[in-house]
């Protein structure tokens, strides 16, 4: 009798969790209470974007203008293209739940959580990229983990994306610099009232203690350990979740993330010198060796890539450069006359003088206090958010937070946690680049994938994290790199 009590108990312990305790859509949100509204929940034949239904289509919140939630969208803007997007090898049935968090007083904070059936005891929460939505990451982050067995949560910042405006509305930006406003103006939802950036670490955390909930509920206990990934502004949610909640998250992995803070480099000092400089060296056909070129690489941009009539420098230009600068100056710095002033002589340095945007940018800072394992991964061909001024300021951050907590007469230095980062040769802001006309560039997915998989390793297995290296075209992060610390060099043909 002992013998198959103790039999039974083995089993129980090596069978799914999902097979101890399997709730239904009702009593998950039975369970989850007050904290979502709106939510809708329905079990899923497969969590993976293989099912249709994963993903639900653009425009198709009820109420909401076209722009304002796009997850189909959203998700290509993170992962390759086909046939370079994650694999789907399984199918994984599960259940599906999507709503909105009850506490936000805006009522913009959305929710997503996924969870499989054959669960493996764990949790992976996503932060979003630009203003997306919470399906943002269903290609490059939900299809890896919802496979391994992984419940997956997301959200997207408290935030939704843009709608079509007028050139008369105050908070308008062009989306491409070489048209009117008044062509294609658009209004970020980032920019109303109360939408402060200061939410973006609030609801990356409050996402991480709802999934937590919702996971407690499905499967009958909390998850062992709880992952915090995430894209871009998605990495910086990341990053602030490893620095501000360690009670919340076990480890991170941020890709290409934003880095923060009121003393240079930032978005609003890095975006100026390009979009000023880049008409100039457009009109010297591109030349390399002209000073407007010169100006951009000093300003910390990687070389442009020429193709035929296709330049790297050009397709940021026209859809990312200077819209991303308005957006931020919209929220950050709303006094300043954006299209009659300029974009391009954007001065934040004597901007902090007329403005409080030196405080609004503090108020959101990285601290570089990561306590908690965390990987940066980043490419050194990213045109959007330069590596020097980005992933390898973030790192110098942490470098100066590590020293300095070494003399404090708390506990941080205690604390402290593993920092590495990855930096990818030739990798850059948008997968889809290396698909559409610049092939000399390098995927990042696989590598930020890896880099979860060697967290989850450090954080379950005590096994030391591969030491912060440059990995070469066609390499892989490596535990005796050729390479350690920063590549050599931003391109390599």
């Amino acid at each position: 009798m002992l013998v198959r009590l103790c039999a039974a108990i083995t089993l129980s312990l090596l069978l799914p969790h999902s097979a101890l305790a399997a709730a239904s859509c009702a009593e998950v949100l039975k369970r989850l209470g007050t904290q979502l509204v709106d939510a809708t929940c329905f079990a899923s034949s497969d969590l993976t974007t293989a099912n249709t239904q994963t993903t639900p289509p653009n425009n198709s919140l009820p109420g909401l203008p076209p722009f304002a939630f796009t997850p189909q969208t959203d998700r290509d803007v993170v992962s390759p293209a086909a046939p370079n997007r994650t694999p789907i090898t399984k199918v994984v049935p599960g259940l599906q739940i999507q709503a909105r968090i009850a506490s936000d007083p805006l009522g913009q904070a959305r929710f997503l959580l996924r969870l499989p059936a054959d669960w493996n005891g764990r949790l992976v929460v996503a932060g979003a990229s630009g203003t997306r939505s919470e399906f943002n990451g269903d290609f490059a982050w939900s299809d890896y983990v919802v496979q391994q067995g992984y419940a997956y949560a997301s959200q997207n910042k408290g935030v939704y994306n843009f709608q079509l405006t007028s050139a008369a509305d105050p908070l308008a930006c062009r989306f491409n610099p070489d048209t009117p406003l008044a062509a294609f103006p658009i209004h970020f939802y980032a920019n109303d009232p109360g939408q402060l950036f200061a939410r973006w670490t609030e609801f990356m955390i409050k996402a991480g203690r709802i999934a937590q909930d919702g996971v407690k509920a499905a499967y009958g206990r909390s998850p062992r350990f709880t992952y915090a990934v995430g894209v871009s502004n998605g990495g910086y949610q990341v990053r602030r979740a490893i620095e501000a909640a360690p009670d919340v998250f076990d480890g991170g992995v941020d890709w290409e993330g934003t880095f923060v803070d009121d003393a240079a480099p930032n978005v609003l000092t890095d975006l100026p010198p390009a979009i000023l400089n880049f008409p100039d060296y457009r009109a010297s056909g591109f030349n390399s060796a002209s000073t407007a070129a010169a100006n951009i690489r000093g300003a910390g941009y990687p070389p442009d890539i020429v193709s035929g009539s296709a330049s790297f420098w050009a397709s940021h230009w026209a859809s990312f450069w200077e819209v991303t600068l308005c957006q931020w100056q919209r929220r950050l710095d709303p006094s300043y006359d954006t299209y009659g002033s300029g974009t391009g002589t954007y001065n934040y340095v004597s901007r902090l003088s007329v403005s409080d945007v030196g405080e609004q940018l503090a108020a959101f800072a990285n601290t570089g206090e990561v306590r908690r394992p965390l990987v940066t991964v980043a490419g050194t061909m990213d045109a959007l958010l330069p590596i020097d001024h980005h992933a390898r300021a973030y790192a110098r951050k942490v470098a100066s937070a590590s020293k300095h907590s070494k003399h404090d007469d708390d506990d941080r230095a205690d604390r402290r946690s593993p920092y590495r980062l990855y930096e990818i040769q030739n990798g850059n802001h948008l997968e889809t680049n290396k698909n559409a006309a610049f092939p000399q560039l390098e995927f990042i997915q696989p590598h930020a994938q890896r880099a979860f998989d060697l967290v989850v390793e450090q954080v379950e297995q005590h096994r030391s994290l591969p030491p912060s290296q440059c990995v070469a075209r066609g390499g892989s992060i490596s535990d005796a790199p050729a390479q350690p610390g920063h590549c050599a060099s931003l391109f390599v043909p």
